[in-house]
């Protein structure tokens, strides 16, 4: 029983040295990986400083799990969608036509200018007999 609380102590300081690394050397982020590494080995610490009653080490490593089980939940919050936002009810101006602003994003989003052809404007269009380019 005695190999296993060893075992334990050696695999947990190769997660947190091995994640440690990875984040020191770009090879990971310091995300969900990495606070994971580090709240195994936190544990595996945990359970061979109780073995060894070494309580300075068992102390710091349950501040340690905490720290990456707290990081660990807020990575979880944020990565839940967002609650369903009410939408604002819809304002008719009088004498305003209710494309206005539909207008308004499919020229930013293809660069027409009121119905020219491919987005080319008057400037650029060939077919537009009027376009001072011809």
């Amino acid at each position: 029983m005695e190999l296993l609380w060893e075992i334990a102590g050696w695999a947990g300081a190769a997660a947190i040295l091995s994640a440690y690394l990875a984040v020191s050397m770009n090879w990971l982020k310091a995300g969900r990986g990495f606070q994971t590494a580090n709240l195994l080995g936190a544990c595996a610490f945990i359970v061979n400083g109780a073995f060894h009653q070494a309580w300075p080490s068992v102390a710091t490593n349950i501040a340690w799990f905490l720290i990456s089980a707290i990081a660990l939940l807020r990575m979880r919050s944020v990565s839940q969608p967002p609650a369903p936002t009410v939408d604002a009810p819809h304002v008719q101006f009088p004498g305003i036509p209710d494309t206005t602003g539909q207008l308004a994003v499919v020229e930013v989003l293809t660069g027409a200018d009121h119905g020219d052809a491919g987005g080319q404007g008057p400037l650029h269009n060939s077919r537009d007999s009027s376009s001072p380019t011809n």
